[in-house]
């Protein structure tokens, strides 16, 4: 017997299977997404295989733990409070509702609770971009008591999206105005630019302003949005062909930046 147990555990948000002494002290651990084992020491491999042989669920690598980028040492080393990326899209909302989740019974839907159904909606498309090496980051809070609906960044570059209810409803954009249905138009148009001009300080990279629409009926453009995109949620997936503006070491560094808290106090 090699004295060797398996115990599961979650580290980052991936599930982890370590190895054991029976003193308690980890010789390995078995990395499911990646398909690795990485060993503290050789000498103990194959007792490690043996002692993974019933978890294992098809080819991996065996090897010693990677070196870990620059990217990845400055998100270990964030304090779990300021770390963002584990934001739920709507987080600020969520919580609101939460604490505070109106009387039982309205006259009129709760208008949060629409806002929110729009970031869920727009935030899981833009989440389907993760396999193709893009990352989005939700609802980043900004002084003031703003933020930013989602932050995307990837091989196309970045960009901060801001997400609009609109099911089943005809939006006109006369930038900068913007009219869902038979609501009073908005200069909203002038926020989503705000918002990208501020992550933008806060990064020190161009960051592009885009407007989200959540379900519409239609969309009528009288003309293209000065430096803006407008895209409806079915339209996100066709960010992914976009490229050759950020390398992977860029997206990762310009990731790990913003998922600080302490990046956005200041803008």
């Amino acid at each position: 017997m090699s004295g060797l147990r398996v115990v599961p555990a979650w580290r980052h948000g991936r599930e982890r299977l370590y190895v054991c002494r029976t003193d308690g002290k980890n010789v390995a651990w078995y990395d499911r997404e990646a398909a690795r084992v990485n060993l503290l020491s050789d000498d103990r491999r194959e007792d490690v295989l043996e002692a993974l042989g019933p978890f294992l669920t098809g080819p991996v690598t065996v090897g010693p733990p990677p070196v870990p980028t620059p990217a990845e040492l400055a998100r270990l080393s964030l304090h779990p409070d300021d770390d963002l990326a584990p934001n739920r899209p709507g987080e600020a909302l969520l919580i609101a509702l939460d604490r505070d989740p109106g009387p039982a019974h309205r006259l009129r839907p709760d208008p949060r609770r629409r806002a929110l159904l729009a970031e869920q909606t727009v935030g899981e498309a833009l989440d389907r971009l993760d396999g193709v090496g893009w990352h989005t980051l939700h609802s980043l809070p900004l002084p003031g008591g703003d933020r930013i609906h989602h932050l995307l960044i990837g091989p196309g570059g970045l960009y901060a999206v801001h997400t609009l209810y609109a099911r089943k409803q005809r939006v006109l954009v006369a930038d900068p105005m913007v009219t869902v249905g038979r609501h009073e138009a908005r200069p909203l148009l002038r926020r989503v630019r705000a918002d990208a001009d501020r992550a933008s300080y806060a990064l020190a990279a161009e960051v592009h302003p885009l407007l989200a629409l959540a379900g519409p009926a239609t969309l009528v453009t009288n003309a293209a949005p000065r430096e803006t995109r407008v895209l409806q949620d079915t339209e996100l997936p066709g960010l992914a062909r976009l490229g050759g503006v950020l390398k992977p070491a860029d997206v990762e560094a310009l990731h790990a930046m913003a998922r600080d808290r302490n990046t956005w106090l200041r803008v």
